[in-house]
This record gives C-alpha cells, sequence and structure tokens, in this order.
C-alpha cells in the first residue's frame, strides 16, 4: 500500500481518537473539573486540536508545502537568524534577550511539528506490522503500543513544551512580533524567499495566535488548570493503552 495512503486512513484513524478523547461527559466523570472547565471549554480545546495539530485530509493537502518549509527553517535556523539580528528594531525592544526569544518561537514550531511526526511514526510502525485500514481506535491505539517509549515521551514533552510557551503571554507576544517581522521581511525579498516559506511561517504564527485566543477565554489561573488537565489526559491515555494491551 502507497505510504500517502497509509498516511491518510491514519490521519482519519488518529483524528477519531482525538476526538473520542475529548468528550466532555467521560472527561467529567474521570477528572475533577471545577466548573469553569465546562463543555465549551473542552469543546474548544479538541476543535484547536483538530484544526490545528492534526488538520484534516483536505487542510493537510493544503498545508503541505507549508509543513516541510517549516521543517527545514527547524532544521536551518540560521536562515530566519540572519534575517533577525541585523534589525535595530527587535535588538532595541528586546537587547541580548532577542536570541533567547527566537528559539523559545522555534521551540514553538518544533512542539507544534512534532504532532506530525508522531502520526508519520504510527504510519512506520503499519507499514512494518503489514496494518491495513480502517484504523479503528483500537488498531491505533495497537500501533502506539508498539512505538519506542523514547517516541511517547518525546511526543509528551512536545505537548508540554507547546502548551508552556502560548500560556506565557509575554513570550508569546514577543514571539509574534518576531514571526511577523520574519514575514514581513521575506516578503520584502521575493527573489530570495518563496512563497511556500511565507506560508509555512504564516502557519506557525497562526497555531500560535489561534491557542493564545483559546487559552486568553479563560481566566490565567484556569487557563494553568486546563493546560494541566489535557497533559493530565494525554499522559493517562498513553498509560491506558500500555495496561490494556
Amino acid at each position: 500500500m502507497a505510504e500517502e495512503i497509509l498516511l491518510n486512513e491514519i490521519i482519519i484513524g488518529y483524528r477519531n481518537l482525538i476526538a473520542e478523547r475529548y468528550q466532555y461527559k467521560i472527561l467529567k466523570e474521570k477528572y475533577d473539573f471545577p466548573e469553569t472547565i465546562n463543555e465549551e471549554v473542552v469543546e474548544d480545546i479538541k476543535a484547536y486540536f483538530l484544526t490545528y495539530v492534526y488538520p484534516d485530509l483536505e487542510k493537510r493537502a493544503e498545508l503541505n508545502e507549508a509543513f516541510s518549509t517549516l521543517d527545514d527553517f527547524i532544521k536551518h535556523p540560521e536562515k530566519l537568524l540572519n534575517l533577525v539580528l541585523p534589525s535595530l528594531k527587535l535588538i532595541f525592544t528586546h537587547g541580548k534577550h532577542l536570541p533567547k526569544i527566537f528559539n523559545a518561537g522555534l521551540k514553538a514550531m518544533k512542539s507544534f511539528r512534532g504532532a506530525t511526526k508522531f502520526e508519520n511514526a504510527i504510519v512506520q510502525k503499519a507499514k512494518q506490522e503489514n496494518s491495513k485500514p480502517p484504523f479503528t481506535t483500537k488498531k491505533i491505539n495497537k500501533l502506539i503500543q508498539l512505538l519506542p517509549y523514547s517516541e511517547l515521551e518525546e511526543f509528551m514533552k512536545n505537548t508540554e513544551t507547546f502548551f508552556n510557551i502560548i500560556y506565557d503571554k509575554e513570550l508569546v507576544e514577543k514571539i509574534k512580533e518576531i514571526i511577523s517581522f520574519l514575514i514581513s521581511k521575506m516578503k520584502s525579498k521575493p527573489k530570495v524567499f518563496s512563497i511556500k516559506e511565507i506560508k509555512g511561517l504564516s502557519l506557525a504564527l497562526e497555531t500560535i495566535s489561534k491557542g493564545e485566543e483559546m487559552l486568553n477565554k479563560l481566566t490565567l489561573k484556569d487557563q494553568e488548570i486546563l493546560i494541566g488537565f489535557v497533559l493530565q489526559i494525554e499522559k493517562d491515555h498513553l498509560q491506558a493503552i500500555f495496561k490494556t494491551h
């Protein structure tokens, strides 16, 4: 079976898994949610995952080039750093903290891309096991259980890093400022930077901005509680897989 078909089927299966995992009524029975973490909040986090972190096939096809350019920037950060460092405005605003903010932005992008890396690991495992679609929740869980534990740990670390960054309001505003600056600079150099590369950074900016927007509906205390629950839900899910298979 072609790898692309396999990936598409696993994307569908994994999205179903997310939709099942974030059902308010089930989670409310399992976790001690305060009244402020209501059904609307849980629906928001589920929608965010399914729209920006694990987009559907149609959106995925549209974003594939943006994803690949984003991966290239993560592997070769000097391409972006060389645009940032000569900026007197950014240096004046952020001074010696500029490289640190830039690195936090790269870390956010890398964390966000960790989700797709995890899906690809499931695809490779499906190929090894000669596993065929349709990929039910049970089948996806079985494939996850076969992955090296180090990959699961990396996935969890990426999830935690991403949410911790978008929770830090001051840092996220600085990251957004730098990414916006980079997009503007790249647009002014069309012979050097392609539309695909601009789209990659625009995607990162949108993902970070929408995550912040989702959290901003809550008080700082409830944001912290929600992130804690999300990380716990993800950890508990992985632990449950290893106990039940």
